[in-house]
């Protein structure tokens, strides 16, 4: 396992395109990030604002257009084929947004886990694993038994054998009920607290709120990020361009500002206003 804080996942001036019929979209457009060990992160912002895109890459599912994404301090541009198939396969789980594409149809869920404990190298213990996610009472059921929820925290709970190095889920709550959710959530808080980095991208208040660290994207741009228990952070892109929140846009309806430097302190006015 890492060690806790350790920095698995660092990304720098990451862009991704997509082709389009008027030609290729940018999902995203210079994102810097770092994913720590120990902690949960949460990616949110509107939808087609880049979190999926930033996940896939994260996950080492998808190569960035440009930019540089390191993998504990190795370029995963210069990773062999087999070394990125080995790091995927034993220290990176992945949780897709919908449940049955994350899990193997034929198999009941214990043998879901011993699967999973399998593919990554460790000793299976499908009974707790399970029971962590208060499913022991369905070890037997095939996946198309299983309601939409228990499918979902049978991913969660595959997901979490290792535990490994690096979880990365696409809207893991979405659609959940509070208790649901609360056992799903509790889950990657474990396998934070074991070393685990677990990254996920999400609309729900309920997971934010339970995150250590809060990236917000905005139009492929990183806007701000916030720790827990400190102030929202707002990025400031190497040209020196500031990502305002949404909430601050209707202040400067003409698009313009006016910056003063007091103190060593950068105070920013509507034009106008009095300073």
């Amino acid at each position: 396992m890492p060690a806790t804080d350790e920095v698995l996942l660092t990304g720098a001036e990451l862009l991704q395109l997509y082709p389009a019929p008027t030609g290729a979209t940018q999902a995203l457009r210079g994102v810097d990030v770092a994913i720590r060990a120990g902690r949960v992160t949460a990616i949110t912002g509107p939808s087609g604002s880049g979190k999926s895109s930033l996940l896939a890459i994260l996950a080492l599912r998808e190569r960035p257009a440009g930019g540089e994404l390191r993998w504990r301090g190795r370029p995963v541009a210069t990773l062999r084929r087999r070394d990125l198939h080995r790091i995927r396969q034993r220290e990176i789980s992945w949780i897709a947004q919908r449940p049955t594409h994350s899990l193997h149809p034929q198999l009941d869920a214990r043998d879901q886990i011993a699967q999973a404990a399998y593919m990554r190298g460790v000793p299976a213990d499908p009974p707790a694993v399970l029971d962590a996610v208060d499913l022991t009472g369905r070890a037997g059921a095939r996946l198309s038994t299983l309601s939409g929820g228990e499918q979902q925290r049978l991913a969660v709970a595959a997901a979490s054998v290792g535990p490994p190095a690096l979880i990365v889920a696409d809207e893991p709550t979405a659609e959940l009920d509070d208790e649901t959710a609360d056992l799903v959530l509790s889950c990657l808080r474990r396998c934070a607290d074991a070393g685990s980095g677990v990254v996920m991208a999400t609309h729900d208040t309920r997971a934010v709120a339970r995150a250590d660290t809060v990236l917000d994207l905005r139009r492929g741009v990183l806007s701000g990020t916030r720790d827990a228990g400190r102030a929202r952070q707002t990025a400031i892109d190497p040209l020196g361009r500031v990502q305002l929140p949404d909430e601050a846009l209707p202040l400067f309806p003409d698009g313009r500002a006016v910056f003063v430097i007091r103190d060593n302190h950068l105070e920013m006015h509507p034009p106008g206003d009095p300073q």
